[in-house]
């Protein structure tokens, strides 16, 4: 009986020992899982901290909301390219876009106007741009067609007086006397040089300057009437141009003046007697006492 009463106590108090222990052992899990929750907690509280962070920097530098970011529902291709990147892939991604932004700059509220400001003001000055090139063009157009006009009428007038020059000079001295205008540069008449060719018969002069005073003075009256010819004048004045002359070249002298007087009215100032010899009606001053002047007139075609 003292052995069985011995396993009834000891029984029931290894059973204690055994409950006190799984006690013990939940009492220690129950505190590791405190710990556990408390460290949930401070993540929780520290993870609240961050994400307020991030909703005010999200308001404050982009102008996000993040309530409404967060309820709407993303593409599946962004979700997936998303889930793709890393945290340090998504940061890079994030400061270039954020460098972007700041690159971009303010807002301006005033941009639309400003834009169609400068785009009406654009538009005009285009327009202008336009009218002036197309002024340009015309003008350009314009002075071409003067240009070749010119060009025309100069080379028909050239070949004109060069015939008349040829006529007159070969009159004032022979047939076979040579004479010509030449163009230095016949591919820009309009600025070419005239190069004037007179070469009397017996000589061979390079330049007229070789050429005596009276055939210079031939010369240079069957050039003025090579010109005269081409479109006569009502009348025209010579000024001592016989001087330089002799008696032979005199009479030719008065010869075609004579024979151009049918068209045109010629006034001579000369000392030549000749040539007062030759004209129709002659006017002398004379001063019949001193400082005063007086013309006297003699009509030679009542004499003649």
């Amino acid at each position: 009986r003292h052995q069985m009463a011995e396993k009834e106590y000891f029984s029931p108090k290894g059973r204690i020992a055994e409950i006190e222990k799984e006690i013990k052992e939940v009492q220690r899990q129950k505190e590791l899982v405190d710990a556990l929750l408390n460290e949930l907690n401070r993540k929780q509280t520290d993870i609240r901290l961050e994400l307020t962070a991030v909703r005010e920097r999200l308001a404050a530098e982009f102008e996000i909301d993040a309530d409404a970011l967060m309820q709407a529902q993303p593409a599946e291709e962004e979700e997936e390219e998303e889930n793709t990147l890393s945290e340090f892939e998504l940061k890079a991604r994030m400061d270039d876009l954020k460098k972007q932004i700041e690159r971009i700059g303010a807002i301006n509220p005033m941009a639309m106007e400003s834009y169609n400001e400068m785009k009406e003001r654009y538009d005009f000055i285009e327009v202008q741009r336009n009218d002036l090139h197309k002024s340009k063009d015309d003008l350009l157009k314009t002075i071409q067609e003067m240009e070749n006009f010119a060009k025309t009428a100069f080379l028909k007038a050239f070949e004109q007086i060069r015939l008349n020059f040829i006529h007159v000079f070969r009159s004032l001295f022979s047939e076979e006397d040579t004479a010509d205008l030449i163009l230095t540069d016949p591919e820009m008449p309009l600025e070419s040089k005239i190069d004037i060719v007179a070469k009397p018969k017996g000589k061979r002069p390079l330049t007229i300057s070789q050429l005596s005073g009276g055939e210079k003075t031939l010369t240079a009256t069957a050039l003025l009437f090579a010109i005269y010819l081409l479109k006569p004048a009502p009348f025209c004045i010579f000024d001592e141009v016989d001087a330089p002359l002799d008696d032979t070249n005199t009479d030719k002298f008065n010869q075609i003046i004579k024979k151009f007087s049918k068209d045109s009215q010629f006034i001579i100032v000369t000392h030549n007697k000749r040539t007062m010899a030759s004209t129709d009606v002659m006017y002398g001053i004379t001063m019949p006492e001193q400082g005063v002047s007086r013309v006297v007139p003699v009509d030679l075609r009542s004499l003649a």
